[in-house]
Order: structure tokens, then sequence, then C-alpha cells
């Protein structure tokens, strides 16, 4: 039984490294406050989408554009952390679940004051 192919270990591998490469080297304050939520690697290790959050959700076009074009730099700086024969390209993605998921909780949260208003 596999418990995780080597997509995923590499995939986590990315994401902490990030984590700490955005925390501690990059300077630039469209990017404060970035959190990393997921890596997915691709089977062959050659891309990687890199998930990410932010606080302000109004500046997340501006710090996609921000982190994807740091992208050269961090998969640079992985390389010189990370022991693989090839660092996967990153492309960072907003991440939308996390306001769908409050969008969803505020709805249901409404529905049920909405159903208890109607109690008989």
């Amino acid at each position: 039984m596999q418990e995780f192919g080597r997509e995923e270990r590499v995939g986590a591998e990315i994401h902490r490294e990030l984590a700490t490469l955005l925390r501690d080297e990059v300077r630039d304050p469209r990017i404060a406050g970035v959190t990393i939520q997921e890596v997915r690697v691709v089977r062959d290790l050659s891309h990687a989408k890199v998930f990410f959050t932010q606080m302000e959700s109004s500046q997340a076009k501006a710090t996609e554009a921000a982190l994807n074009k740091a992208a050269s730099f961090l998969r640079r700086r992985l390389a010189e952390t990370m022991n693989l024969r090839t660092v996967p390209r990153l492309a960072f993605v907003y991440d939308k679940s996390i306001e769908a998921g409050m969008r969803l909780s505020s709805l249901i949260d409404s529905a049920i004051a909405k159903d208890e208003g109607h109690g008989d």
C-alpha cells in the first residue's frame, strides 16, 4: 500500500520551502500576508501549481501577478535548497475555496435563522 506518491512528497517539500522563502527572503510588499495553501505537482515533476490565500482578497490579482513575476527567483532558491534533478516550474493561483466556504457558511447560517424564525 503506497501512502503518498513522489509528486505529493515533492509538493509537500516545496510547500514548506516556499513558505519559508516568502517569509524570510521576499521583500515585495505586494506579497505580504500570503499563505501557501497547497502545492500540486504534476506526475513528471515538471510543473507545480501553487495555491495561495491572503488577508486582502481585493488585492488577489496584483499579488498573483507579483508571485508569478517572482517565480523564477523562487524556483532558483528552491533548486539551491532541495535535492532534485530539476525543480518544477511554479505557477501561482489565488485559492478562492476559503471565500466560497465562508459564503456557504453564511448562507447556511441565514437559512437556519430563517427556519428558527418560522418555528411552530
